[in-house]
Formats: structure tokens, sequence, C-alpha cells
């Protein structure tokens, strides 16, 4: 069991007391591709924390695809509102790769987080990295060439999945990215011609760690030090 709690990030650093409050007897869940888990103005009924699934942070407008706004695995969880003190979330979120998350009934999760003081600190500087990752992805969107965003978003997706190998297709990545899907595929071909990544139907391996960074925008490293500043 300490071998999974691990791998999420959050939660292979709690104390022994948190860990047996916070989390059920049963187990980790399966969570499929495409499983909607959390859905925009609806009660947030649990909280999710990955151990090597994604999770797509959604918003949906209703006229067009949704567009992601955040990644979220086995650094961080599904249901920060709870922390703020919400029970609503403003986006939903569907599972992009599946996997095992431990999953968490809300009322318990917000008692634990009430009742401990370590626990109630770590889930708030949880709540601060996120919402700076959001106001960072916002940017990242208005600033940043689909090159750059696309090189960032495969390499967060390789941070969250443990994985440099990814079943994407580029209909998937130019929902994800906001744009469509002719742009989608003229950046990864650039960055394939580049030798950083090998795409081929619905699945994309990632060559060059240290080249496909040099060709992300600023964003990525950004991110992971203050991730790793706050969260130690």
């Amino acid at each position: 069991m300490r071998a999974e709690l691990a791998k999420n990030l959050l939660l292979g650093r709690l104390g022994t007391s948190d860990l047996h409050s916070l989390l059920p007897g049963s187990g980790p869940v399966t969570l499929h591709a495409g499983d909607k888990i959390m859905v925009a103005g609806q009660k947030l009924a649990h909280v999710h924390f990955p151990i090597d699934c994604a999770i797509s942070l959604l918003v949906e407008t209703g006229d067009r695809p949704p567009l992601e706004i955040g990644l979220v695995g086995r650094e961080g969880m599904l249901g920060v509102p709870l922390i703020l003190g919400a029970r609503q979330s403003s986006e939903s979120g569907v599972v992009q790769a599946p996997g095992l998350a431990w999953r968490i009934e809300a009322a318990r999760f917000i008692r634990c987080v009430h009742a401990s003081e370590p626990l109630r600190r770590r889930m708030q500087r949880y709540a601060h990295v996120h919402m700076t990752q959001l106001t960072e992805a916002a940017a990242c969107k208005h600033f940043h060439t689909l090159a750059e965003r696309l090189a960032r978003w495969l390499l967060m997706s390789a941070d969250r999945l443990q994985s440099s190998e990814l079943a994407l297709t580029h209909e998937y990545l130019s929902h994800m990215l906001g744009v469509r899907r002719a742009g989608t595929t003229l950046a990864a071909r650039g960055l394939q011609e580049r030798g950083l990544i090998d795409y081929s139907r619905g699945h994309i391996a990632l060559l060059d760690r240290g080249g496909l960074e040099s060709a992300s925008c600023p964003c990525y490293a950004r991110e992971k030090q203050q991730y790793e500043s706050l969260m130690r």
C-alpha cells in the first residue's frame, strides 16, 4: 500500500495518522479513459488522488469542443474547491489516461482537513500551486506559439504518467490545445522533424526529453520549479 501512496506525491509525504484517517480501506479505484468524474456546477461528491492516471480539467461552453485548462496526475488531486470551502467546481474533470486513483468521499476529506493542521497546510499549499498553474496556462495560451505549447503539454503528460509513451490522437490534442486539427498536425510534424518525438496514429513517443524541454515555452520549467519548491 505504501508503494501505491508514494506514487501520488501529495499523499506520499503525509504522516501515518493523516493517511489512516483520510484513505478508505477498500484501496484505489480504476478510472477509465473518457470517464467524467467531476462536472462543472455540480456538487462535489469525491476527491481523487491519481496514482498512474491523468485527468484533464475542461471548460465547457456548450457550442464548442471543451478547452483544457489544466492536467492533474500523480503530483496532485481533483477537488481543490473543497480545500477552499466551496462545494462546486467551475470546470469538469475527464480522465485522459486510464489508471488507478484514490477516491475519497468529499465529507470525509473535509473532516480530515479540518481536524489536522499538517494536512490542512499541505492541501492549502497545493491549492495555491494549482491556481498558479491555471493562471500560467491562461497566459501560455495567449503569448506562446502552438509548437511551444504542444511541447509543454507533452512534457506535462509524461511527468504525470511517468511514461514517455502517450496514447493521443491529433483530434484529442487539438481539443486540449484549443486549436484546429491542421495546426496541431503541423506543430507535431515540426517536433518530429527535429527528432524530439515520434508520432504514429494515436501514439506519441518522446525521444529527446532535453530537446523537448528546450522547445517548450518557459512555463514548463517555471511550474516544475515552483511545485518542487512549495511541495517538498
